[in-house]
């Protein structure tokens, strides 16, 4: 195949995303995010799976707990780390080095703030939020032991994925896979040495440690390789207009993240209330749908960045396109994967439960089913969301998120009561719809008002 071989040459170093064929590049650029969000979400299984298998179902469910909140908190820290590299990927586009330094430098400063200030805050009210998701006390103190730990390196988080985005903003998307296959190897090892006697604690600790382990080698890295770009002391302290047009990208991408787990949060309460056994099958559910879903979270991601340098230099002929490319991909992935499900669900459920649990493995197929059987919506939503963020317009993807709360806020206060199980099995899909009505329609007027812009100049 000449093509994939031309394409995995081409898999090094930044790269140039305003020219070229759009298929090709969004190929060459998304397939090492796409192994690198596989190894992330391998390494968050891995968790899963030896803490299932050596500790059972209550500590299963302790972590599983966690998930929403997790998302949420974890999921704001990456949403305002890929918003700061929106300004970097269109400065680069537009080939304006002297604002790139200053996004870049900045970027590092703010992170620093909002890693400290993030830390503390969570970190105190950790375990009140537990109790008013409505956590058993079975799994309380493990969940509590759980998350807190992880809370405590929100700084390793914000740093590697603040220099991951960055990378990706230039077009290097190799480099942060390659460090994070190393640090999910550390994760693995660290996972199978530290949960037998550490318990949930071993779990968290190897994650957070595997973290910091690739957001240390990343930033090392970037500072020998792009040396080139001349970032000085001056161009880490903060400037006015750099700094507000930052928190401008970043904030709603955090809120966007955090607003959409709020409804995952409410929905994990409603879940808590059904029993340790509909919390382990979600649990266990939600780990193979994020695995099985990271070809989504890898064209978004290709999405942001192709948008962001496109529309920097004012190619938007390039941008219809190469979202339209996207979609296509989106469509034949979201098929392979509801075909992979139906045919091995449960035996992706073996991982992480034992298999005299039948109960169990059918309610964690049945979720899984259902999730696989929307999958397409569920690209669309990545697919269009993130090129709206790429394209300098984050506070739609704020509504988006809305959308999504509102849909898992129905599902857990209205539907589960009544429907039960039924009911969450339905509740991403739902949310995944209600975000779909919105941004197809915001992507199009977003494109006109960039035409208009771009006329009047």
């Amino acid at each position: 195949m000449p093509v994939i071989k031309d394409i995995l040459k081409k898999m090094e170093g930044s790269k140039d995303l305003t020219s070229g064929i759009p298929m090709k590049l969004i190929l060459s650029f998304g397939l090492p995010l796409l192994f690198g969000f596989l190894f992330q979400q391998f390494y968050n299984m891995v968790d899963t799976i030896i803490v299932g298998q050596f500790l059972g179902v209550n500590a299963l469910a302790a972590v599983g707990s966690t998930g929403s909140i997790n998302f949420m908190i974890l999921g704001f820290c990456m949403g305002i780390c890929n918003g700061f590299a929106i300004p970097v990927a269109q400065t680069y586009g537009a080939k304006d080095n002297v604002n790139l330094r200053k996004y870049i430098g900045n970027s590092a400063t703010l992170a620093f703030i909002f890693s400290i200030i993030i830390t503390v805050v969570i970190g105190i009210l950790t375990r009140d939020i537990l109790i008013w998701m409505k956590t058993p006390k079975s799994t309380l103190d493990d969940a509590f032991i759980y998350i807190f730990i992880v809370f405590m390196g929100i700084p390793a988080t914000i740093l590697y994925n603040t220099v991951s985005a960055i990378l990706r903003s230039l077009g290097d998307s190799i480099t942060p896979l390659v460090f994070l296959i190393f640090s999910s190897l550390i994760n693995i090892v660290l996972d199978i040495l530290l949960v037998r006697p550490m318990g949930v604690a071993g779990a968290a600790v190897a994650t957070v440690s595997a973290q910091a382990v690739s957001g240390i080698i990343s930033l090392i890295y970037m500072i020998k390789k792009y040396n080139y770009l001349g970032i000085t002391k001056k161009d880490l302290k903060l400037s006015r207009i750099h700094a507000i047009r930052l928190c401008s990208m970043g904030i709603p991408m955090g809120l966007q993240y955090s607003i959409t787990a709020i409804g995952s949060v409410i929905l994990q309460s409603a879940v808590n209330i059904l029993g340790e056994t509909y919390m382990a099958a979600v649990t266990a559910g939600s780990k193979v749908s994020m695995f099985m879903c990271c070809p989504f979270d890898a064209m978004g991601s290709t999405m942001a960045t192709y948008g962001g340098q496109n529309v920097g230099a004012g190619k938007l002929d390039r941008v219809d396109r190469g979202i339209k490319d996207c979609i296509k991909l989106g469509l034949i992935y979201s098929v392979i994967a509801l075909v992979a499900i139906l045919l091995f669900g449960k035996q992706f459920a073996l991982l992480f439960v034992k298999k005299d649990n039948m109960q169990l493995i059918d309610y964690i197929y049945k979720f899984n089913v259902a999730n696989a059987a929307f999958y397409f919506p569920l690209a669309l939503v990545n697919i269009v969301r993130f090129m709206i963020q790429g394209l300098g317009f984050s506070a739609f993807a704020v509504i988006a998120g809305i959308c999504e709360m509102f849909a898992r806020s129905i599902a857990g206060f209205v539907l589960v009561p009544v429907f039960g199980y039924n009911a969450v099995v339905f509740a991403n899909p739902l949310a995944w719809i209600f975000a779909d009505i919105f941004l197809i329609p915001a992507y199009l007027y977003v494109m006109k008002r960039l035409r208009q812009k771009i006329r009047n100049y």
